[in-house]
C-alpha cells in the first residue's frame, strides 16, 4: 500500500521498497496550460555540471540510460524510469520539476502528484494542488538524493521564472538553438525483467508473489482502479543527514554513536556530527579552518592556499567584488531548515505547513511576507517558568518567506525528532517547529534547596535548533556518568537523571534557579546519551 507524503517529508528508498529500478510518475494539469516536466541530475554542489543529465523532451535519457523519459502513461502526465544502482558516482541528486510552457502561474494547477512505483506497485505518493503556490511558474516536485544511501524527499517548492530560470539556477547554460536529434524518437519503449529460460514477459505489473521475492524489478504502474483506498496516515520523515543505524534512546537496537546536530534536509552538506570528520565544504561555503588556526578574514583566502605573488585578500578564483563575496552567498537547498554556517540558520516558512517559535530577538534577517507575533505562555506558563527557571521568551514566525536566525555567535545544531523525545535546557534552545510539544520536566534530587531541578522536554515530529558554546560532544550514558549543569546541553529522554549528592553546592544555588550550578548523574540502559559543550561559567 502506498505511503502518503506531505511537503517536506523524507524517507530512505530502502524503507519504501527494496527495489532500485523505479518508475516515477508525475501528474499535473490546468485548463489551457501546458507543462514541461524534467529531471535534473545534479552533482554534490547541486549544480548541473554535466548537461547530459538534464533529462527533458529533447534529451530523453542519460548516457548510461540510468534515467529515462518514458512519456505519458497509466494516468501520468509524464513518467521516468530511474535505475539507482546504475547512476554514476558524480550524480548526487535527481530533482524532478514541472515548468509552465507559455503564460500562466502555478496557482492555477489542479490536484496533482509525484509518485514512485516499484515492480508495478505504487510505494509512495506526494499530492499537491494550486493552493500551495502563488505566481510561480515552476515547481520543484521531489528529489532523489544520495546521503550515504539514496533517499526521497517531497519538496513542493515554487520557483519564479520558467524552465530557463530553473536551468540557470542549477548552473546550466541555455543554448541559442538546441541540436536536433538525428534519429526520430520511437514509441515509448517497453521494459521487462531479465530473460529467464523463455522470452521475458511484457511490460507491466508483475503477478502477486506467492513466496517472498527479491527486490522487485522495474514495472510501470497499472491503470488506476476506481475507488482504490489509499493510506492517508502521516508519514514519518527520515532525517536527511547520514545517521547511525540506531540513535541513542531507541530501544531494541544495539547502541550506536548518535548524530546529534544533523541537518534535516538535503542540498549543501550539513555540519559534521559530533565526533566525526567534517565533510567537504559545499559550493558557496568556505572550508573550515584547521584546528588551532584562525579562520580567514571576510573576503580572504587562507594564507596557506595563496599562490606566490597573489596579495592576501584577492580570491584565487579572480579579483573583484563578486569573486570576494561568492564564498559567502546564501545556501538554498529547497528544505525547511538549512544551515548557512555554524552560527546562522535559515528556515523556509513556505514548507512544513506550520509556524516556527524562536527566541525573541534571534531574527537577523528575513525575506518575503513574514509575520512576527508575541508568543505568550499564559498565566500558568509564566508561573511555571518563573518557578523553574525554564521560561522561554518566544516569538511566532508565520507567513511566506525565509527567516535567518542567530544569537551571539553560538553554534547552531538542528535536531529532527520523529516521534521521539529529548531533554534540553531552555537556555540552549534557539527555535523549534510549532508542531512539537514541549513541557517542563522535573529532575528529582535531595540535598539542595527546593529538592529538584528542571529542564525542557521536546517531543513529536519536527525540528528543534539547539545552540552551544563551541562544538559539543555526544557521550554514552554509563553507571558512572556525571556532568556539570553548565556543560550539559541535552540528553535522551529515557535517561534517569538525579542530582549528585557528592558535589558541594555553590553559593548561588537557591530555590527557583534553573539548576546550572549542580552536577548531575545520568543512568540508563545502553543507547542513552548526553550532549556536553566545552563551556563553563
Amino acid at each position: 500500500m502506498a505511503r502518503e507524503f506531505q511537503r517536506g517529508h523524507k524517507a530512505k528508498i530502502s524503507d519504501l521498497t527494496p527495489g532500485t529500478d523505479l518508475y516515477v510518475g508525475v501528474q499535473i494539469a490546468a485548463p489551457g496550460l501546458t507543462f514541461d516536466i524534467s529531471c535534473f541530475g545534479l552533482d554534490a554542489n547541486e549544480q548541473l555540471s554535466d548537461d547530459r543529465y538534464f533529462i527533458f523532451f529533447n534529451q530523453p535519457k542519460s548516457p548510461e540510460e540510468s534515467i529515462q523519459l518514458l512519456g505519458a502513461q497509466s494516468g501520468d502526465t509524464e513518467s521516468f524510469r530511474v535505475t539507482l544502482d546504475r547512476i554514476p558516482a558524480n550524480i548526487h541528486k535527481l530533482s524532478f520539476t514541472a515548468t509552465l510552457d507559455g503564460a500562466g502561474q502555478m496557482s492555477q494547477v489542479g490536484p496533482g502528484y509525484i509518485r514512485i512505483v516499484a515492480g508495478g506497485e505504487e510505494v509512495v505518493r506526494y499530492a499537491f494542488d494550486g493552493s500551495e503556490f502563488t505566481t510561480e511558474r515552476a515547481v520543484m516536485l521531489g528529489d532523489f538524493y544520495l546521503k550515504d544511501v539514496w533517499r526521497f524527499a517531497a519538496v513542493g517548492q515554487g520557483f519564479d521564472g520558467g524552465l530557463d530560470a530553473l536551468l540557470k539556477n542549477f548552473g546550466g547554460e541555455i543554448a541559442e538553438e538546441a541540436p536536433a536529434d538525428p534519429q526520430p524518437q520511437a514509441a515509448v519503449p517497453s521494459f521487462a525483467p531479465p530473460a529467464r529460460a523463455t522470452a521475458p514477459p511484457p511490460f507491466g505489473a508483475p503477478p502477486a508473489p506467492q513466496t517472498p521475492q527479491p527486490a522487485p524489478s522495474f514495472g510501470a504502474p497499472p491503470a488506476p482502479a476506481p475507488q482504490q483506498p489509499m493510506h492517508t496516515a502521516p508519514t514519518m520523515a527520515a532525517p536527511m543527514a547520514p545517521q547511525a543505524p540506531s540513535p541513542y534512546g531507541q530501544p531494541g537496537q544495539p547502541p550506536q554513536q548518535p548524530q546529534f546536530g544533523q541537518v534535516p534536509g538535503q542540498g549543501a552538506p550539513p555540519a559534521a556530527p559530533f565526533g566525526q570528520q567534517a565533510p567537504p565544504a559545499p559550493y558557496g561555503q568556505p572550508a573550515p579552518a584547521p584546528f588551532g588556526q584562525p579562520a580567514p578574514a571576510f573576503g580572504q583566502q587562507p594564507p596557506g592556499g595563496m599562490p606566490p605573488g597573489v596579495p592576501q585578500g584577492v580570491p584565487q578564483g579572480g579579483a573583484g567584488l563578486q569573486a570576494a563575496l561568492q564564498p559567502y552567498k546564501e545556501t538554498a537547498t529547497g528544505q525547511r531548515w538549512t544551515s548557512q554556517n555554524q552560527q546562522l540558520m535559515r528556515v523556509d516558512l513556505t514548507m512544513g505547513g506550520s509556524g516556527v517559535l524562536a527566541r525573541q530577538g534571534s531574527m537577523v534577517m528575513y525575506q518575503g511576507k513574514v509575520d512576527f507575533g508575541y508568543k505568550g505562555a499564559g498565566f500558568a506558563g509564566r508561573i511555571v517558568g518563573n518557578a523553574t527557571g525554564q521560561e522561554m521568551q518566544l516569538m511566532r514566525c508565520t507567513g511566506k518567506g525565509q527567516v535567518f536566525l542567530a544569537e551571539e555567535g553560538s553554534h547552531l545544531h538542528p535536531i529532527e525528532l520523529q516521534g521521539d523525545a529529548i531533554c534540553i535546557s531552555a537556555e540552549s534552545v534557539l527555535a523549534f517547529d510549532e508542531s512539537l510539544q514541549y513541557e517542563v520536566r522535573r529532575i528529582e534530587g535531595h540535598g539542595i534547596p527546593g529538592g529538584a531541578l528542571f529542564t525542557m522536554q521536546f517531543q513529536g515530529t519536527g525540528t528543534v535548533i539547539v545552540k552551544t558554546h563551541g562544538t559539543p560532544v555526544v557521550l554514552p550514558v554509563t553507571p558512572t556518568t556525571f556532568a556539570d549543569c553548565n556543560a550539559v546541553v541535552a540528553w535522551s529522554a529515557a535517561s534517569q537523571v538525579i542530582i549528585s549528592s557528592q558535589v558541594r553546592l555553590r553559593r548561588n544555588a537557591y530555590p527557583g534557579h534553573s539548576g546550572e550550578t549542580v552536577n548531575l548523574q545520568f543512568r540508563g540502559a545502553p543507547g542513552n546519551f548526553i550532549v556536553v559543550q566545552p563551556y563553563e561559567v
